[in-house]
C-alpha cells in the first residue's frame, strides 16, 4: 500500500512540474503576443454581446478584460473572436 501511495505522489509531482512548465510557456507567448485572445459567443446578453458599434459587454468578455489587466496592466489588450455556436 504505501509503494502505491508513493508512486502515486511520485506520478502527481512529476505532473504538476509538467504542467506548471508548460503554464509558463503559454504566459510567455501571451506576452509576446501582446494581448489576450478570447473566443466570444455571439447575442449572449449578459454573456457575450456585441453593440451596434461593435463594443462587447458581458461577464465572458469583462473576465478577458480582467486577464488582459492582470497580464499587461491593461484591461484594453484583448481581441475579441466570435464563435460559431
Amino acid at each position: 500500500m504505501k509503494s502505491n501511495v508513493g508512486k502515486l505522489l511520485s506520478t502527481a509531482a512529476i505532473a504538476a512540474t509538467i504542467s506548471t512548465g508548460a503554464a509558463a510557456a503559454t504566459l510567455d507567448d501571451v506576452k509576446a503576443k501582446g494581448f489576450i485572445q478570447c473566443g466570444v459567443s455571439q447575442g449572449v446578453p449578459g454573456f457575450s454581446n456585441a453593440d451596434s458599434n461593435g463594443e462587447w459587454s458581458g461577464i465572458d468578455v469583462d473576465a478577458c478584460r480582467a486577464t488582459a489587466a492582470a497580464i499587461f496592466g491593461d484591461a484594453q489588450k484583448v481581441k475579441f473572436t466570435p464563435t460559431v455556436c
